[in-house]
């Protein structure tokens, strides 16, 4: 089984109703099938870490989520908190109706702001465009506002909004930036077809709550 996929894939669980036993399962998984990494909202962060304590598999906390409309003084203090209570790496939503506007200052100022706060911590951040709303032109921008943010990551989508991830976007977010900045494609992808053709297309990472049905596939195939 190539468990070179199955490292890439977050294992996902952002649902408002989510509880501790849904999320103890979500761990469990994470451990068996080898996941890189647990998404969780940050209300869970402590309890997932506990869970994955000396397993290597890292909690992935999502601040802003899943709007991006929270002021960026919330946005650093719930990055402060999540890192305090455990998080391996951090999932921020940017203010979308501000990149439409052209408030590219705020964008950037923002990004920049979580960027650092996880940067002092040696924490990944990854940024969360939401495609789905943007143009193509406003994803290039995105892109080129948190490469120079010193963002880790651009992220397609929260999953929550319209359409999710698909291979042309990734295409173009990974065209966009420079090979330094990495991508995490996310919303929707429920096949492991899905997932060969998005890291064809450039992701590095891919966010989904379908993970143990892409193992079962992959198990399928050998």
């Amino acid at each position: 089984m190539d468990t070179g996929i199955l490292s890439k894939i977050e294992h996902t669980l952002l649902k408002p109703d989510a509880r501790r036993e849904d999320l103890a399962k979500l761990c469990a998984e994470a451990v068996e099938y080898g996941f890189g990494l647990v998404a969780i909202n940050p209300c869970w962060t402590a309890y997932c870490g506990e869970r994955l304590d000396g397993t290597g598999i890292l909690v992935d906390a999502a601040v802003g989520f899943p709007l991006g409309q929270s002021l960026p003084e919330t946005k650093i203090a719930e990055c402060e908190h999540c890192i305090a209570a455990g998080a391996g790496e951090i999932d921020m939503v940017i203010n979308v109706g501000k990149l439409i506007d052209g408030d590219e200052t705020f964008v950037y100022e923002e990004i920049k702001s979580v960027t650092d706060c996880c940067h002092r911590s040696r924490l990944i951040c990854k940024v969360i465009l939401e495609t789905a709303l943007l143009s193509k032109e406003q994803i290039v921008s995105a892109c080129k506002i948190a490469e120079k943010a010193g963002a880790d990551f651009v992220k397609t989508s929260t999953g929550f909004s319209g359409a999710g991830a698909t291979t042309e976007n990734v295409a173009l977010m990974r065209a966009s930036v420079g090979p330094k900045l990495r991508i995490k494609a996310a919303g929707g992808i429920r096949s492991l077809e899905q997932v060969r053709a998005l890291v064809s297309a450039g992701a590095d990472r891919i966010g989904t709550s379908a993970g143990v049905r892409i193992a079962g596939e992959l198990r399928r195939e050998t």
